[in-house]
This record gives C-alpha cells, structure tokens and sequence, in this order.
C-alpha cells in the first residue's frame, strides 16, 4: 500500500516517532500540504493520514485508489465524509485522545481571566512590587471561579472533563447538548437559557451548519454583562467580529480563546489586541503526552480497518 501523510509537521516537531506507519507500505511524509497541491500528492494513494488538510469531492475523485482517511483529530469537518462514502473511502477520527489536555487549556485560559497571573507576573517583572508601598500588589482585578454559572456548550467527552473540574471548583454548571444525557451533576437548558444565565459560556461542540456562528450579536444580546466567553472548539462556532464589538462595549468582561475562524491568524482578525482576551494558537490539543495517545490510536483505527472492523468510522 501506497501511505501519504499530508501534514505531519501538525503532529511532530521531530519529538514523536511517525515511522510506525512504514509497516504498512510505503510512506510519504509532507510537512504541509497547500491546498493546490493536494490532488497531486494523495492521487495513487491507498491510505491517506492527515490532520487539517481539506480532502472534499475534487480530491477524492483524483485518488482512484483512496480507501480510507485517517485523522489525526477529532474533527472531521474539512473532510467531505458524505461523498466519501459514496466512493467507499472509510473515514475515521481520533475522538477522545486530547480529552484531558483541551479540559486541562480551557481552565488555563479560564484561570488566567479571573486571577490574571499573566498580568501580575509582567507586573513583578517590571519592577512593580519592589516600588509598592505594603506588601501586595494590589493593581488589578480579580475574582473567584467559586460560585460562578458555567455554561457548557456540547457535552461530549471535553465538555463533561470541564463540568467535572468547574464542579471541584464550586462551579455550577449548566449544559446545552444536541444528544440527551443523564447527569444528575449538571442541569440540562435550552441554548437561550444558557446564553441568559451564565457568567461563563465555554464551548465543546464541533463546527456544523447549525454551531457556525452560534455566538452571534443575537446571542450576546441575550447574555448577562460581564459574561466571559472560552472557545477551545472550533473557532467558526463564534462570530468573531460580534465578539469584538461586545468586548469593547463591555458587555462581554473578557474571553479565553484557542481557535480561530481563520487559522493561522490573519492579518486583520478583529479580536487580536484587544484587552483581556487572550489568545493562544490551537495549542489545547498539543501536549506531548496527548499526541503520543493519538498516534496510538490513528494506528489502532489502521489496524481495525485493515482486519475488516473499523473503529471510530464517521461516515
């Protein structure tokens, strides 16, 4: 078999062994793969292993020999799945290997609004506490998670990790999901009650036709003032200019973000600088110890689709 790895450079930086894949065939290693030379590059390949490389009707219809996709993620939607399955190519994700991590960021960001150790740090740094006059350095705003409504948006496997840590935290925690859960822990609203009641909104849904754009000026219009906004999903489920005009009205206190609309960041995205949303570069994900766990299970779905039992198939 013929083996093409479009976008490995997304996965390793050198630091986690890929040459598992040799024992299956042939390997092809591309760091990056623009989208003008996709077709070129998986056309007579078997197996294609890819993480954000868009593979929709022309890039199937190219690959003669493509049986099936694996990906080094947990979202699947730059792959058109529906045609997929209509040429037979069985298309498998990594669900649930970055589960911890990406719980793990979302209190990251979450934290660092509230307790703003960024801020304070930078301030020590600059000599500040060597010239304050008592022994705190009292120059900014803080609070307490305790006691706070967390709104969770999607309640798969991230969602319910970061209802389980804003539980230790004293949190409460109220939920929206498209999938009926019993969780006596949390209490299930509609996504306008949710909207209403939370003093954070943190989303864990993937991006559809029905979550693009579900943070819109509509929706702000119906949150509480001060409301923090997290985003560890995926960067199309929020309105990115809305939010922007929300953080500077301060009708939204701040937001922790991890995702983009557009990724890498472009030029004139309208949330870059702005005071007190902190922005970090789709990082959630990336911990060594999670991209070991995800190369172990891209190999273990290869190894069940090859045996004739395909796991984590989405189409």
């Amino acid at each position: 078999m013929k083996i093409v790895c479009t976008d490995i450079s997304s996965v390793s930086a050198g630091d986690v062994d890929v040459s598992v894949f040799e024992k299956y065939g042939d390997v092809v290693y591309y760091d990056v793969t623009p989208p003008h030379f996709t077709v070129q590059r998986i056309a007579d390949a078997d197996i294609v292993l890819l993480n954000k490389t868009v593979i929709g009707k022309a890039e199937l219809d190219a690959a003669k020999n493509l049986k099936y996709i694996g990906l080094f993620a947990t979202g699947y939607n730059n792959i058109d799945t529906a045609y997929a399955r209509e040429r037979g190519v069985t298309v498998c994700n990594a669900g649930q290997y970055s589960t911890n991590a990406v719980a793990q960021h979302t209190f990251a960001l979450m934290i660092e609004l509230f307790s703003k150790t960024g801020f304070y740090n930078a301030f020590v740094e600059r000599g500040g506490w060597k010239e304050a006059k008592i022994f705190t350095g009292f120059v900014g705003g803080t609070d307490e998670l305790y006691g706070k409504t967390l709104g969770v948006v999607g309640y798969g496997s991230i969602g319910r990790a970061v209802a389980k840590i804003a539980l230790a935290f004293g949190m409460k925690v109220i939920v929206n999901t498209r999938t009926p859960s019993v969780d006596d822990t949390v209490e299930f609203v509609t996504k306008e009650e949710l909207f209403r009641r939370s003093d954070v909104i943190s989303f864990h849904c993937p991006l559809t036709d029905k979550t693009a754009k579900m943070l819109n000026g509509e929706a702000l219009s119906l949150c509480r003032d001060g409301v923090y906004i997290i985003n560890t999903s995926r960067g199309g489920v929020i309105d990115e200019a809305a939010l922007a005009d929300a953080v500077k009205s301060g009708r939204v206190a701040g937001a922790g973000l991890d995702v983009l609309d557009v990724e890498p960041m472009r030029d004139d995205c309208p949330l870059f600088g702005l005071p007190n949303v902190i922005i970090t570069p789709h990082v959630a994900w990336t911990p060594l110890t999670t991209r070991e766990r995800l190369m172990e299970i891209v190999t273990a779905n290869i190894d069940a689709y090859l045996a004739g039992k395909p796991q984590n198939k989405v189409n």
